[in-house]
């Protein structure tokens, strides 16, 4: 267990790297992201405070995802072998956010997925750029703009 502190834009994991550590986040707005063949990023999850990041491979295989820091953050880095007792119930609510993010993206509409969005992480959508939701939600930034239009009106 090691803390860490990151600057805004620090990238502490890249595609490929081995022994990928689980980070909790102590204070500040971490992500995961793929990049695409065509250069573009697909967000994968955000991290605000008290919430767990990492890649689901296992230490010794490569990693698909990178992760960066939104914000300065401080994090406690972990390995993957070693997670403690006290994180588990963290690990399974992650899990579940992101089994029903999976669902929602293949049945939900924009707004719904946009509604979600807020619920989940209702302190992020004013600490990230609209273009970095969009990925999120798998859309683009203009149908993410279309929804939040049509929201207001309702």
């Amino acid at each position: 267990m090691n803390k860490v502190e990151l600057t805004k834009g620090q990238i502490i994991q890249r595609k490929g790297d081995l022994n990928s550590k689980v980070y909790l986040v102590q204070s500040g707005l971490l992500r995961s992201y793929s990049i695409d063949n065509k250069g573009r990023e697909h967000i994968y999850m955000f991290a605000p405070e008290n919430w767990i990041i990492g890649d689901s491979v296992s230490p010794q295989t490569p990693c698909d995802l990178f992760i960066d820091a939104l914000q300065d953050s401080v994090v406690i880095q972990k390995k993957k072998e070693v997670v403690p007792v006290t994180d588990v119930q963290k690990l399974i609510n992650r899990l579940e956010v992101l089994q029903k993010r999976i669902i929602r993206l293949m049945s939900a509409s924009a707004i719904e997925r946009y509604e979600h969005f807020l619920e989940t992480y209702p302190d992020i959508v004013q600490r990230v750029p609209q273009k970095m939701i969009a990925s999120y939600l798998g859309v683009t930034p203009e149908a993410l703009s279309a929804a939040k239009r049509m929201r207001a009106r309702e």
